[in-house]
């Protein structure tokens, strides 16, 4: 494959492409290719959150099957993909009834692996939380940190010792750090000295920096051994689940293939050309990717063999890996510059370039001894595309066109696409008549002396070697003499051959010029067709909209009658149990009422506030106010109900009061801590603390941002170890 891309000059395309991939591989795409095709015409109207880069994890599944342990990292990056595919597994972004959806909802998770994913955070680091024993060897180093800073900060501020002092800065020497100081400084300071200056002075590293750093040593060899620790846990439950792994791994990187591919079009505004069950090869508007102002190709090859004839240096090498380019782009569903739309290209078996170096410098026996080999390679190949430039390249031209017009009609009975190039006119005249060749000719302009680099088909075309020659600056006389040996009757003959290339020519630009005001015509027909169904696109769209708005109203409308139903019937009980009860007590002797007593109206109690005509007005304790009738109340001599006062825990021996919250979810535990602050607040604390536990970390985490979001809370931190450390949080209101 290499060697191919190499040829059709797409090394600098293809590297570009593999600039998308999130891992390195190579660009072969195995598996269903319509599937790969249904995702990728999928992809073209949404697009997927970035894969994370990876390195390659086979060295890690081998290591895993042979029972070993993985690194962190190695472990981290099997976490990144299980969080990715989980999360795109739950966008809203993914069409519902697609063919990516329902591959998605294939990959079923193992809820173990998945719990192992959520502990690393997007840079493979394990989170905060998730192994209390590790959060708090962590602690303890920062800590350790701090107090090296401070024992630095301290000593700078010793008068003692300024003297001493050559700068105030921390040298940092062989994982040391250290003070450059002047000699004489072992009357004030002790430590170990680490080097000397090239000036004489002493780097020391302090006595109290020297037992922080030993310290510091320690926790970094505990950090060590517990994550050797946790990898080795992690490891053993990843052995369980090695046949997941293995699949999403390689599930990884189909996706990275389709996402690259559509990123690639995207980015670069290229379109996707799918092969066809045809024998036709259709090019609109194609561009070979080397060529940085290329003349859109338009070409139509219908039969088995192209022959390319014509001008030097008038584009024939290039058409010929225009096409197989194409070809071997939609092989690998790679986006290329083409109108798609229009364009066909078939199934190929192989796909195969034999193509000669302008800078060979071997002689003419090698080189065709060459080319018969490469040949003798494919006699046997069928369904192949084939292109061969310089067909006769290293023999003489009359031998070799009997020779090749053989092997081409050997080659075209096995059903062999076949594209060749020549400037001999012999094979071309031989193989003409051919029902299966198709012919092209390179075009020249005779005025201005250069090549076109356009074709016409259906026609031989002329070498123009004395007019190329005369361009480079052959003198005259040269070609005047090489004319002479050339003889007059192949010069009719080139004569004829001109006019009947400029006769199809004149055809040829009239039919060009038809094509073009068709193809004027068509546009506009296309765009009339685009705007209308862009316009019936946003009629449906707004007619969807106002559905929706619709919709929502008419479910609000539902929801505010069946609230008012409900109103209506409660009052309607409340109606029924009030009559029943004015049945029962109209007959009872009226009591005396006025405004201020208290009374009890059914279940509630309140105060009488006001008078209308027969009706009391009454304010309940609960708020709420009611016109009642004077049979219907009750007096009462009881107080007024007193509000709840908030219970606070406050026990002995503490530094505030305390809320336990082990054992709640994380919504009650919120819930209550929201009450015990507000609580605390209207009891007057300022310092009160929180049990909520370290566990899996979750409610930790939650807690911690509520008390961050909090208006109250001047500040907070963990407990000392004594009153619960990293499972309590200490909080200044």
């Amino acid at each position: 494959m290499t060697d191919l891309i190499q040829k059709l000059d797409l090394s600098e395309f293809i590297a570009s492409f593999k600039d998308f991939f999130a891992r390195p591989k190579e660009i072969s795409l195995q598996g269903d290719e319509n599937f790969y095709i249904t995702i990728l015409q999928e992809l073209e109207n949404f697009s997927l959150p970035p894969l994370p880069s990876l390195a390659n994890l086979d060295h890690p599944l081998m290591l895993l099957q042979k029972f070993g342990t993985l690194k962190l990292d190695e472990i981290a990056s099997f976490a990144k993909i299980i969080a990715y595919f989980s999360m795109i597994q739950k966008s809203s972004l993914i069409p519902k009834d697609g063919a990516f959806k329902t591959w998605l909802e294939k990959i079923i998770i193992p809820p173990a692996l998945l719990e192992i994913s959520s502990y690393f955070d997007e840079e493979g680091q394990i989170k905060e939380g998730t192994f209390a024993e590790l959060d708090g060897l962590k602690y303890n180093l920062s800590r350790n940190k701090k107090e090296i800073s401070y024992q630095f900060s301290h000593l700078f501020s010793l008068e003692k010792l300024s003297s001493y002092l050559v700068d105030r800065q921390i040298h940092y020497l062989n994982g040391n750090e250290c003070l450059l100081l002047k000699s004489g400084f072992n009357h004030v300071i002790k430590g170990m000295i680490i080097s000397r200056s090239q000036n004489g002075f002493f780097y020391l590293c302090p006595e109290s920096i020297v037992k922080l750093k030993e310290r510091e040593s320690q926790i970094q060899d505990a950090i060590e051994d517990l994550l050797f620790q946790i990898c080795k846990t992690i490891s053993q439950s990843f052995q369980k689940h090695l046949s997941f792994l293995k699949f999403i791994n390689a599930s990884f990187d189909t996706l990275d293939h389709l996402q690259a591919r559509s990123n690639f079009a995207k980015s670069k505004n290229l379109q996707f050309l799918f092969r066809s069950q045809t024998q036709d090869l259709i090019l609109s508007d194609y561009a070979h990717p080397a060529l940085k102002n290329p003349q859109l190709l338009n070409i139509r090859f219908q039969r088995n063999l192209l022959m390319i004839t014509g001008v030097n240096a008038g584009g024939k090498t290039m058409l010929l890996k225009s096409i197989l380019s194409c070809a071997f782009l939609s092989k690998y569903l790679i986006p290329q510059k083409i109108n798609a739309q229009k364009s066909k290209i078939g199934y190929f078996k192989h796909i195969q370039a034999i193509i000669s170096d302008p800078q060979n410098s071997k002689n003419d026996i090698s080189t065709f001894a060459g080319r018969m080999l490469e040949i003798s390679k494919i006699l046997n190949s069928d369904s192949m595309l084939l292109a061969i430039d310089e067909i006769e390249l290293g023999t003489d031209s009359d031998e070799a066109s009997s020779l090749y017009k053989t092997i081409l009609e050997h080659l075209l009975l096995k059903n062999n696409k076949i594209i060749i190039t020549t400037h001999h006119k012999r094979l071309a005249s031989l193989m003409a008549s051919h029902p299966k060749v198709e012919l092209y000719a390179a075009l020249f302009d005779e005025k201005n002396q250069t090549p076109t680099f356009g074709f016409l088909q259906g026609s031989i075309g002329k070498s123009y070697a004395f007019e190329t020659a005369m361009r480079y600056h052959i003198p005259p006389s040269l070609i005047q003499k090489a004319k002479e040996h050339y003889g007059d009757d192949k010069e009719k003959l080139n004569i004829l051959i001109e006019k009947s290339t400029l006769l199809e020519l004149e055809l040829h630009q009239k039919n060009q010029q038809l094509s073009k005001e068709i193809q004027k015509t068509q546009r506009m027909q296309e765009e009339l067709q685009d705007q209308i169904k862009h316009n019936q696109k946003e009629v449906q769209q707004t007619k969807q909209k106002l559905q929706q708005t619709y919709d929502e109203a008419l479910k609000i409308l539902k929801s505010e009658a069946k609230n008012l139903s409900q109103i209506h019937q409660n009052m309607n009980k409340a109606h029924q149990v009030l009559k029943s009860h004015n049945d029962k007590t109209s007959k009872a002797k009226p009591q005396s009422l006025s405004i201020g007593q208290m009374v009890k109206y059914l279940h509630q109690r309140g105060v009488i506030v006001g008078r209308s005509g027969e009706l009391f007005l009454i304010e309940c304790d609960n708020g709420m106010k009611l016109k009642v009738k004077p049979q219907d109340l009750t007096p009462t001599t009881k107080p007024k109900a007193q509000p709840n006062q908030p219970k606070i825990n406050a026990p002995k021996n503490s530094t505030g009061i305390t809320l336990d919250l082990h054992g709640l979810r994380v919504e009650e535990a919120l819930e209550k801590t929201d009450k015990f602050l507000s609580d605390c607040l209207l009891a007057g604390y300022d310092e009160v603390l929180i049990y909520h536990g370290i566990g899996s970390g979750i409610l930790s985490r939650a807690i911690k941002e509520f008390l961050l979001a909090h208006p109250k809370v001047i500040r907070f931190e963990d407990a000392p170890p004594q009153m619960g450390g990293f499972g309590a949080k200490l909080i200044w209101l």
